[in-house]
């Protein structure tokens, strides 16, 4: 059974896929609403300092996986962001785990969006990653209960 923060970052994580694939950006009120959300809940729930260290290292480990991604120009500041954010809710090992099933999917979304706009004869431009962030949110909570 999911519990109250995995519910939350669920309903954190589509709400931006949403976004992204509406309007190509992922508000920073939605991701600093959900991290200051995930730094609350862990202090309240850890009682203290302890969880809230793993909220913050988890955290840390999202951003820094996907910094390199957006230093090369292959991914938006919203996504990098989004990642910091789902890591603060799972800690860092769960967002270690997050950031490589995150990538992996969104290799398979890249290569399904450059296929629909070849078929279109379009150029690809401007992925929404925070799709992929979404489904490998919903599979590392799903691993963690499987």
């Amino acid at each position: 059974m999911l519990n109250g923060l995995e519910i939350i970052l669920l309903c954190l994580v589509c709400q931006a896929a949403a976004s992204d694939l509406a309007w190509r950006r992922v508000p920073n009120v939605l991701v600093l609403a959900g991290l200051l959300l995930a730094l609350a809940l862990h202090w309240r729930l850890g009682g203290g300092a302890a969880l809230l260290g793993q909220a913050l290292a988890g955290g840390t480990v999202g951003l820094l996986l996907f910094l390199p991604m957006y230093a090369l120009g292959g991914m938006a500041a919203g996504d990098v962001k989004l990642m910091a954010m789902a890591g603060s809710f799972v800690g860092p090992a769960q967002a270690l785990q997050l950031g490589v099933l995150s990538a992996l999917a969104g290799g398979v979304l890249a290569l399904c969006w450059l296929v629909a706009a070849r078929c279109r004869g379009t150029v690809a431009e401007g992925m929404p990653y925070a799709v992929a962030i979404a489904v490998g949110t919903i599979a590392t909570i799903a691993l963690a209960h499987g």
